[in-house]
C-alpha cells in the first residue's frame, strides 16, 4: 500500500477498528487525510540530503514517509502507545527513520533531552546537517515544542508546522492588535521571520478538529536573535510582563523586579528608552521589548 492510500480517512477509520482503539481527543489526534496538504507540508520545508528532521506526532507515518524521501534523517516521536505501534508497522524498512515513543516535552519549559539526545547524535554524522522540524503537530504540546525549540542552541534552520489557526495568528499578532499579541508572539518574533503559508479547514483532517488550522512557517533569524543580550533573562521577562498585561508597565516591572530593582532604578530605564510610566505592555514593539530587557539585565547585573 502506497503513502496516498495509507492516508485516507477510509483506511484510517478501517485500521483504527481493526485495532480496537480510536484517536484520542484528549491528545490532540487529529490525523491529516488530504494528500496535497501533506505533500504540501513536506515540500516547503525544502529538504535536503543535510537535513535532519525532527517529527513531534508521528502518527501512523503518513508524514514520515515523505520526508524520510529527501531527508539525511527523521527522528519521529509519538506519545500515544497504541498509535506508536501503529507507525512502527508503516515505517517498518525506512533505515533513516528513528522512532521513538516518548513525550517530547520533559516540562512545559523543556523539551525531552533523550529525544534531544538523539537529534544531536545525528547532526553530529556530519558538521554540514541542520535541524527542521516538520509536523503535524498535536494542538495541546504545539505551543511549548516551538517555543523551546527556539530556546535551545540546536542549529535549527526551520519549521513547517500544521498548527491552531488561532495559535498561528498569536505567532505573527503585531502590538496594539488586541489580546492575539502577548509574550509568545515577542518571544518569536524577536529572532524568527514567521509567515502563514496556508489555512486548513476541519474536513482536511480525521477526526475533524473544531477549530480551523494553518501551516506555518518560522525560520530563524540570526541578526534579530543576537540583538538580544540574554535570551533566559528576556524570556522571563517577557512572560513576566504580559501576565498582567492590562496594567501599566512601570507598575507591572516594580512587581516583577520587587526585592532586586527599586522604582528609581526601573524609572531611569524607562525615562532613558522614552517610554512613558503609564504605557502598556500590548502596545511596545518587539525590538523595545529587546531594548528593555538589555537594558534592565545591565543595571540589575550592575547591582549584584
Amino acid at each position: 500500500m502506497n503513502a496516498a492510500e495509507r492516508q485516507t480517512r477510509t483506511h484510517l477509520t478501517k485500521l483504527f477498528a481493526q485495532h480496537g482503539f480510536f484517536p484520542r481527543g484528549d491528545l490532540g489526534q487529529n490525523f491529516l487525510i488530504d494528500l496535497n496538504i501533506v505533500q504540501y507540508v513536506a515540500d516547503q520545508a525544502f529538504i535536503g540530503p543535510d537535513d535532519v528532521v525532527l517529527e513531534i506526532g508521528t502518527g501512523t507515518g503518513g508524514l514520515t514517509t515523505f520526508l524520510a524521501r529527501e531527508a539525511a534523517d527523521v527522528v519521529t516521536v509519538e506519545y500515544d502507545e497504541k498509535v506508536f505501534g501503529l507507525a512502527r508497522q508503516m515505517l517498518d524498512g525506512l533505515r533513516n527513520v528513528t522512532l521513538i515513543n516518548a513525550d517530547a516535552l520533559k516540562t512545559k519549559n523543556q523539551l525531552n533531552p533523550d529525544v534531544i539526545a538523539v537529534v544531536e547524535e545525528k547532526l553530529r554524522v556530519d558538521p554540514e546537517r541542520k535541524l527542521k522540524l516538520v509536523a503535524n503537530l498535536p494542538y495541546d504540546v504545539a505551543t511549548p515544542i516551538i517555543s523551546n525549540l527556539v530556546a535551545t542552541e540546536l542549529p535549527w534552520v526551520g519549521m513547517v508546522v500544521t498548527i491552531q489557526l488561532e495559535l498561528a495568528q498569536r505567532m505573527a499578532a503585531q502590538p496594539k492588535s488586541g489580546s492575539n499579541f502577548g509574550a509568545l508572539s515577542v518571544w518569536l518574533q524577536s529572532q524568527c521571520q514567521i509567515k502563514l503559508l496556508k489555512k486548513l479547514g476541519p474536513q482536511v483532517f480525521w477526526p475533524r478538529p473544531d477549530v480551523d488550522s494553518a501551516i506555518l512557517s518560522i525560520r530563524p533569524d540570526r541578526e534579530r536573535r543576537a540583538t538580544i543580550t540574554d535570551r533566559a533573562f528576556f524570556h522571563e521577562l517577557v512572560r513576566g510582563v504580559f501576565t498582567q498585561r492590562r496594567k501599566h508597565l512601570r507598575v507591572v516591572l516594580a512587581s516583577y523586579f520587587k526585592g532586586r530593582l527599586d522604582r528609581e532604578a526601573i524609572d531611569g530605564v524607562l525615562a532613558e528608552l522614552g517610554l512613558k510610566p503609564d504605557v502598556r505592555a500590548e502596545t511596545l514593539a518587539v525590538e523595545t521589548f529587546v531594548s528593555l530587557s538589555n537594558r534592565l539585565c545591565e543595571v540589575e547585573r550592575g547591582r549584584s
